[in-house]
C-alpha cells in the first residue's frame, strides 16, 4: 500500500515507522517546512492518505484528498466545530474518510467498556462521574478529544439523566505522557474506574495503519469502531 503522510512530526514519524514494518510505501511526507510542494500530482502517488496536522489545516487537507478521490485517514483533534461539515462533504463527494480521536486499540476496548458501564450506571444515583486525562504539554487542545469523546458516550448512553448531565474533568500536561485517561464514578462508599495508559505513541500509528490497510475499496466515512468491531 502507497501511504501519504500529512502531518510530519512526531506522530506522523511514528506513522512512517510503522508502515515500513508492515511492507508498506511512504510515497511523500508533508509538514510546515515543504507544504508548498503538495500538490495533486503529490496527492494521486497515494493510496491513503493519514492526516495528523493541525486543527487550522486538518479540513483543507481532507476535502483536498477527497476532491482527489484518495482515502483519507484522520486523527486530528481540536477542530470539532468543522466536523460535521467535513463528513458531510466527504459523503456528498463520495469520499472516503476514517476519522477518530482516539486511534489506539486499547482505547477503543476502553471506548466500549465506558459505554457499558455507563449503561448499568443510569439507576444509581449514588454516584458522581469525572474523567482524569493526562498528557504532554504540546497537546494543543484541552480537554482532549479523548475526554471529550468519553463524555460524550456518557451522555449519550445515559440520556444526561442523574449527576451524568455535568461531568468535571480534570487535565493535566505533564513531559513524558502520550496519554492517560480514567473514568471515575465515585460514591460515599465505593469507587468504580476505567483506565488506559497509551505507553508510546507507537500504539496510535499502529491503529491509522490498520485503519488505512481496511478503508482500502471502501466509500463513506467511518470511525475506529467500524474498523474494530463491524
Amino acid at each position: 500500500m502507497k501511504i501519504g503522510i500529512l502531518g510530519y512530526g512526531k506522530m506522523g514519524k511514528s506513522i512512517e515507522k510503522i508502515a515500513l514494518t508492515r511492507n508498506h510505501e511512504i510515497v511523500f511526507k508533508i509538514n510546515t517546512s515543504n507544504l508548498k510542494s503538495f500538490d495533486n500530482k503529490m496527492l494521486k502517488k497515494a493510496d491513503v492518505v493519514i492526516e495528523f496536522s493541525n486543527p487550522k489545516s486538518a479540513l483543507k487537507n481532507i476535502q483536498k484528498c477527497i476532491n482527489n478521490k484518495i482515502c483519507v485517514v484522520s486523527g486530528t483533534t481540536g477542530w470539532d466545530e468543522e466536523l460535521k461539515k467535513t463528513f458531510q462533504y466527504c459523503m456528498k463527494n463520495d469520499g472516503t474518510l476514517v476519522f477518530d480521536k482516539n486511534f489506539s486499540l486499547g482505547a477503543q476496548i476502553m471506548f466500549k467498556l465506558n459505554e457499558y458501564l455507563s449503561t448499568l450506571m443510569i439507576n444509581n444515583k449514588d454516584y458522581n462521574v469525572s474523567v482524569n486525562e493526562i498528557h504532554h504539554p504540546q497537546k494543543k487542545d484541552k480537554p482532549s478529544g479523548t475526554a471529550l469523546k468519553i463524555i460524550n458516550d456518557i451522555k449519550i448512553k445515559t440520556n444526561s439523566l442523574n449527576n451524568y448531565n455535568q461531568i468535571k474533568v480534570n487535565s493535566e500536561r505533564v513531559e513524558n505522557i502520550f496519554g492517560i485517561h480514567e473514568i471515575i464514578y465515585d460514591s460515599k462508599i465505593d469507587s468504580i474506574s476505567i483506565k488506559h495508559n497509551a505507553k508510546s505513541r507507537l500504539g496510535f500509528a499502529e491503529g491509522a495503519i490498520i485503519a488505512a490497510e481496511w478503508v482500502i475499496g471502501k466509500k463513506g466515512v467511518y470511525s475506529m469502531k467500524d474498523v474494530i468491531f463491524n
